[in-house]
């Protein structure tokens, strides 16, 4: 059986076993320490990033845009999740960079580290209490975000077009990151919850639900289908 090794609130870990649950594609889940990444995941990629996909033939896929692109090639059957004509497949990539970089940047990565990896690491390493001004920032921007997902789905079936897409796997893995916590204000952005709570629904999202990290419990309303 193939592996991935990840951390649960990854948000590109996450997006990857969104994609392999919805191409039906069973792995053996590794878990690794961002903070204190293993030998092994070393070996497998010497930037020791995370998600790392390793085939039953123990070749590794690293780097979620090009495992993106190799699950895409190699799992696609029932379910594409880049598609519709060139132009369509440019907006599913659009989108997806911009969750990964932008939204990453911007809200998933001051609020992550701060709230959640901070606690897990060293003093010496930079662990300790978090720097709540990074964290009221990246708040304060990911509303910005939630309006975009809003119109976006008001204006579409899914984010990127008619069907469901790599695009909504990637929003839905970042802001489920943020959800765990449960410091996403649902309420004032009712078209975007709306679509979220299509997606949390899907029997690809249900492994997610179940995720709990170490010392950090999971938000009364993160596996709340009618939050």
């Amino acid at each position: 059986m193939p592996r991935l090794h990840h951390f649960t609130l990854d948000p590109y870990s996450r997006r990857i076993r969104l994609a392999l649950n919805e191409y039906g594609t069973a792995v053996e889940l590794r878990d690794e320490q961002p903070w204190a990444p293993s030998p092994e995941l070393y070996k497998l990629n010497p930037a020791a990033t995370l998600p790392v996909f390793v085939e039953d033939d123990g070749s590794a896929i690293n780097g979620v845009e090009a495992l993106g692109e190799y699950l895409e090639e190699t799992r696609n059957g029932a379910i594409a999740l880049i598609q519709g004509d060139a132009k369509g497949r440019a907006e599913v990539r659009r989108l997806v960079g911009w969750f990964d970089t932008k939204f990453y940047a911007e809200v998933a990565e001051p609020v992550l580290t701060e709230k959640v990896i901070r606690r897990f690491m060293p003093r010496e390493h930079g662990g300790g209490s978090p720097e709540m001004p990074r964290v009221r920032k990246g708040l304060d921007l990911l509303k910005a975000h939630l309006d975009y997902i809003g119109r976006l789905a008001d204006g579409r079936n899914w984010l990127a077009g008619d069907n469901l897409s790599l695009a909504d796997l990637a929003a839905a893995a970042h802001l489920s990151a943020i959800d765990y916590i449960g410091d996403v204000p649902w309420a004032d952005f009712p078209s975007a919850k709306a679509w979220f709570q299509r997606l949390k629904s899907r029997p690809s999202f249900r492994p997610l639900l179940a995720d709990v990290v170490r010392g950090i419990p999971p938000s009364q309303s993160y596996t709340d289908l009618d939050f």
